[in-house]
């Protein structure tokens, strides 16, 4: 049974026996918080490994071992949650397999990989959005018109957003087009041509779309590392209205991220560390 959210991470051994890991978690945003090398990310990676295993064979992770990793989920009985998983550092493409995949000589780098794949969730959400206004207006639902407006919303919310988070550069959606692309002075860009920075928020928030509004998880390592300070500010809060059912599982070393009203949801490591 899929779970709503995580209520609980514990990691028997962090490292080679030691620091065994209890980190209760909210229905909403976790922030994990620590100085260099206490562990953050590998906690992250551990629970995101673990998910994986929960609900396929093959991992998203290659060499991060899940055993000793136990989750609880909310209700009891769920064996699993729907997740998802973003890294913010934007490295060259380095595996032979996805190389081999690519056929856009833009697709450069792990940000435009993720972009790629995005841009195929992107247009399965769009079809599943017509599909659900066509079932409401073929329903004898009086509030047919006002829920089929209330979902068509939902696309053009996330798309005021990205607009407002690139106007200063000009940029914005080209809302005439099933794939995701951009008009800037008069040309049409793919997202491979964006900024890091640009790439990342716009991986995050399409993500936080595509999960349909549905209960979800989504694990963010240092999502920080190439968004200005007011991204930063802003981010979980634009997360949370995209999509109110998500758990945020975040670390982070900018305090910047928990300024807009997220400074409760924050957790130090060495509190959640049992010896």
């Amino acid at each position: 049974m899929i779970g709503d959210y995580i209520e609980r991470v514990e990691i028997d051994a962090l490292w080679h026996g030691t620091r065994h890991i209890v980190w209760p978690l909210q229905p909403g945003v976790n922030v994990l918080s620590g100085i260099n090398g206490v562990g953050k990310s590998t906690i992250l990676r551990k629970t995101a490994r673990r998910l994986q295993d929960t609900i396929a064979a093959s991992p998203v992770l290659s060499g991060e071992p899940s055993q000793g990793v136990h989750l609880t989920f909310h209700p009891a009985v769920a064996t699993a949650v729907r997740f998802d998983f973003i890294r913010g550092i934007d490295r060259p493409l380095a595996s032979a397999e996805l190389i081999e995949k690519v056929t856009d000589s833009h697709l450069t780098t792990e940000l435009d990989w993720q972009l790629y794949q995005l841009q195929r969730r992107y247009l399965d959400y769009q079809v599943n959005l017509s599909r659900r206004i066509v079932e409401l207006f073929t329903s004898a639902d009086p509030e047919a018109q006002a829920k089929a407006s209330a979902i068509a919303a939902e696309k053009s919310h996330f798309q005021d957003i990205v607009d407002d988070l690139f106007a200063s550069t000009g940029k914005t959606i080209d809302r005439t087009s099933n794939e995701l692309r951009f008009h800037h002075i008069g040309q049409t860009l793919q997202p491979y041509l964006l900024s890091s920075g640009e790439k990342q928020m716009l991986i995050i928030l399409l993500t936080v779309l595509v999960q349909n509004r549905q209960p979800w998880v989504l694990l963010m390592d240092e999502p920080e590392i190439s968004l200005h300070i007011e991204w930063q500010q802003r981010l979980l809060s634009l997360i949370v209205d995209l999509n109110p059912h998500v758990q945020v599982l975040v670390t982070t070393h900018s305090p910047a991220l928990v300024m807009d009203g997220w400074t409760d949801c924050v957790t130090d490591v060495e509190d959640i560390i049992q010896q």
